[in-house]
């Protein structure tokens, strides 16, 4: 378990309730995108406000926000809409700007989580104020490199903290921009369980077409809200132009949602329990069945070590992939998960024989 000293988060005269949404364009662009996108959401009912001001791109030459300037946008939008606003910072300088023109809400991006010197630098510009902060997770899949920047935070007194699931580069080609690998937020809300936990479907997608589908997923493991990217006209947009929505599409994606309840009611407890014992032993033999399968991996280890034959064999290695994902196939298992499944299994045996091999 990590201890992290957190207090609720909270705004004056708004109560957060599950889901929270905090909706706006990837980047400021121009004042009257940043106010006419601000009105349309705030007539949707949605109360807190986000624009990327400044931008940290993959590549020079692309857009990197219009920096300082747009500060005064976001502070027009408060004044004119009543919405809390909020921004991503990625220094020291950063910190201050925002804070010195009001912002209600900072983020920490992802290309800045997983650099323990910026996020250190930004921390120790937050200490003396007690303004919400939410902390991506790194690009790379790394829990700890993201459990490491909320404890920067937090120890620098930021107790209204939260984290941000946007999903994880991946060489990998899936129909998500960002793979969600669900699992690892799954785990840090295990170990932080105090953490709230927000989803950014804009940046796991990549595709506005799959943000309510993200979205729902995200509610039905119990994430507290979403950071979306919504834009007057999306197609026109200056940065990310696929994955934004409009407000108007945002406010029916909202109201589709089905919202469950977190914790477990006392009237299922019974059934729900003896599922999840048949889960357990079921587990127990899956178990069973690996300990077994790698016996017999080094079984072959020492055959292969006795006769003088290399642990990798190619053609055999086919062979059982595409075997299995057949077999799998006809069983209604995935294609993505048996391949991910049998990669481990035989990343493990040939760990095994090649420890044989070196004896």
């Amino acid at each position: 378990m990590v201890n992290l000293d957190l207090e609720k988060i909270s705004l004056p005269g708004l109560d957060l309730e599950r889901p929270w949404v905090i909706a706006g364009p990837c980047s400021a662009e121009t004042e009257e995108q940043v106010l006419e996108t601000a009105k349309k959401l705030a007539a949707e009912g949605f109360k807190i406000f986000r624009a990327g001001i400044w931008k940290p791109r993959t590549r020079p030459g692309a857009f990197e926000g219009v920096g300082t300037l747009g500060l005064p946008w976001l502070q027009r939008v408060k004044k004119e809409t009543g919405m809390f606003v909020g921004t991503e910072v990625a220094n020291a300088n950063h910190v201050f700007e925002a804070i010195k023109h009001g912002i209600d809400i900072l983020w920490v991006g992802a290309r800045t989580t997983a650099n323990p010197f910026a996020v250190q630098e930004i921390a120790d510009a937050l200490k003396g104020t007690n303004i919400p902060v939410l902390v991506k997770n790194p690009v790379n899949p790394d829990l700890e490199l993201w459990i490491g920047a909320l404890e920067r935070i937090n120890q620098a007194g930021i107790k209204k903290l939260a984290a941000i699931h946007r999903g994880f580069s991946t060489y990998d080609k899936t129909k998500y921009r960002n793979h969600p690998q669900w699992q690892i937020p799954i785990e840090l809300k295990r170990r932080c369980p105090e953490i709230p936990i927000i989803c950014d479907p804009s940046h796991i997608s990549g595709k506005s077409e799959l943000i309510y589908e993200i979205s729902q997923e995200a509610m039905d493991l119990g994430f507290d809200g979403l950071l979306v990217e919504a834009h007057r006209c999306p197609e026109k947009a200056w940065s990310d132009a696929s994955q934004q929505v409009t407000p108007e599409n945002l406010k029916e994606i909202t109201d589709k949602i089905v919202l469950r309840e977190p914790k477990i009611g006392e009237k299922p407890r019974v059934t729900l329990d003896e599922l999840r014992q048949q889960i357990d032993k079921l587990d127990t033999t899956v178990l069973e069945t690996l300990k077994e399968r790698m016996k017999i991996s080094e079984a072959i280890g020492k055959y292969k070590k006795d006769n003088n034959i290399t642990i990798l064999q190619t053609r055999r290695y086919d062979e059982i992939m595409n075997n299995r994902k057949a077999k799998g196939a006809e069983m209604g298992l995935s294609d993505e998960f048996l391949t991910k499944l049998f990669e481990s299994i035989h990343e493990e045996s040939v760990t095994r024989q090649n420890k044989i091999m070196n004896q």
